[in-house]
């Protein structure tokens, strides 16, 4: 798998498309505190929408600071920011089945100038996790997960090196083990993976284990092809003779004047050299009794474009994509197909979405949001339970990525509009199916209005509601006023 992702460009391919829809550049969260969950189990009314509203633009703040720090503090290595870290983690997913994060505490980071946040991850090889000298597995280790006698997952065994590492040999023989989490619930260990079976430990092979085989048949039939263009480029003629010497002697026991004639023949080419011309008066001239003959170059075979096409919809299957996006060839489908397609793949794009952003990407925020609650001034009603007793309800976010932009722009934004009237449509999700957040749109056209007014000019069409028609009593932040 990993070997053909390297050199093959079908199979790169196929994982950067899943890759750059699934999670992008700027896999993000968007906070949704479960404010009904914390005003029903808490008795305390004031939490209600408005305080979810200014809890949430708080804390997505604090995320950013954190995730996206110059400095890189929220890495442990201090080399990617949160969110490319989710990109080589969904990688790792999808090639190796799946991947790990350790959660670390570093507060000797702190200070002016450095890190604000001690929260730190670690992205980890999977091939460090794994049993201590790679024993076999038995009842309580299963391929380095430590398991009770009910299944839970309670502790890993990671190795302090990868064993690829030459410059850290004894390191790669010592591994370590860190329990799951802490007493509170504070993930340390994030393991995912995509769960084929009941009673998984692991994950098993990446998204194109299944068509492994036939991507290394394509492999090798194309060099094949491109093996016999370049021999059919390099030999592209012949020169065809009546008699070769030793042949007609032995056939016809010939006699002096066929040897004259292969001695002559012989002598005019010495003296002549035969060229292949390129153009213009540079002709080739024979003896006589000789043809120039041109190879037939029928290159790629007519099964080739066939069969590549083929090998590619079974990969796209395999990957959850369209034949269109592995090949990167539109050229034979029109509006309806690729709505349709896109449709199909838009489905198992969110599902693999989904998946990941509940097992690694909501622990990682989790693990942000705890300290954040100690660290930043994040607004709070008086009274209010401790993060840990109600993690869920306090951390609870929306994750958004790449949008799943437009075939058609004017019609599709038109049914958008139509089923937010209609109320079949709610305006979050169609936001969110773009890749930008509601709110911030809602306050980028409030600022656009009022921009305007300033410059005393007419507001754009769509400025159906103003500034000066929101109510006094209500403000932006007020999902009614909204």
């Amino acid at each position: 798998m990993r070997d053909l992702v390297r050199n093959d460009g079908w199979a790169s391919g196929a994982i950067t498309r899943v890759l750059d829809n699934a999670v992008g550049a700027n896999f993000r969260p968007i906070a949704k505190p479960d404010w009904r969950a914390l005003a029903y189990y808490t008795g305390n009314k004031a939490f209600d929408a408005t305080w979810a509203y200014e809890y949430s633009k708080a804390l997505d703040a604090s995320y950013r600071t954190w995730a996206l720090s110059d400095g890189k503090w929220s890495d442990a290595q201090r080399r990617l920011t949160i969110p490319q870290m989710f990109r080589v983690a969904f990688r790792h997913k999808l090639i190796d089945g799946d991947d790990v994060i350790h959660s670390q505490w570093r507060p000797e980071r702190l200070g002016y100038g450095r890190a604000r946040y001690a929260t730190s991850m670690q992205l980890i090889d999977p091939d460090r996790l794994s049993n201590p000298q790679m024993g076999l597995d038995t009842a309580a280790n299963r391929g380095g997960v430590e398991i009770d006698v009910d299944g839970v997952a309670i502790a890993y065994h990671i190795r302090r090196a990868h064993q690829g590492d030459w410059f850290s040999a004894g390191k790669s023989l010592t591994w370590d083990r860190i329990e799951r989490e802490t007493e509170w619930g504070r993930p340390v260990i994030i393991h995912d993976f995509e769960s084929d079976r009941a009673d998984q430990h692991r994950g098993g092979v990446g998204i194109l284990g299944p068509v492994v085989q036939r991507l290394k048949m394509l492999f090798r039939y194309d060099v094949a092809e491109l093996d016999a263009s370049l021999l059919n480029a390099i030999f592209g003629a012949w020169l065809e003779s009546p008699f070769d010497p030793e042949f007609a002697e032995e056939a016809f026991s010939a006699g002096e004047s066929i040897g004259n004639y292969q001695e002559a023949r012989a002598s005019y080419h010495d003296d002549a050299r035969l060229r292949i011309p390129g153009a213009g008066p540079n002709l080739a001239k024979l003896f006589p009794g000789e043809k120039l003959e041109q190879l037939d170059t029928k290159r790629p075979s007519t099964n080739f474009v066939a069969f590549e096409k083929a090998v590619l919809r079974n990969v796209a299957s395999a990957g959850g994509l369209s034949a269109q996006q592995v090949s990167n060839d539109w050229s034979d489908v029109n509006y309806s197909s690729a709505r349709g397609a896109m449709l199909e793949f838009w489905k198992t794009m969110s599902r693999r979405r989904d998946d990941f952003a509940t097992g690694t990407c909501q622990p990682v925020y989790s693990c942000h949001v705890e300290e954040a609650h100690d660290v930043d001034d994040v607004p709070l009603p008086a009274g209010a339970p401790d993060f840990a007793e109600f993690r869920e309800a306090y951390a609870r976010a929306k994750w958004i990525g790449p949008g799943r932009g437009w075939i058609d722009p004017v019609a599709e934004v038109k049914g958008a509009i139509l089923g937010m009237d209609s109320a079949l449509m709610d305006y979050d999700e169609i936001c969110a199916e773009q890749g930008v957040d509601g709110d911030d749109m809602i306050q980028a056209r409030k600022n656009t209005i009022a921009r305007f007014r300033e410059a005393g000019l007419e507001p754009p069409s769509w400025a159906a509601m103003g500034l000066n028609d929101v109510p006094a009593n209500k403000t932006i932040a007020d999902p009614e006023a909204q």
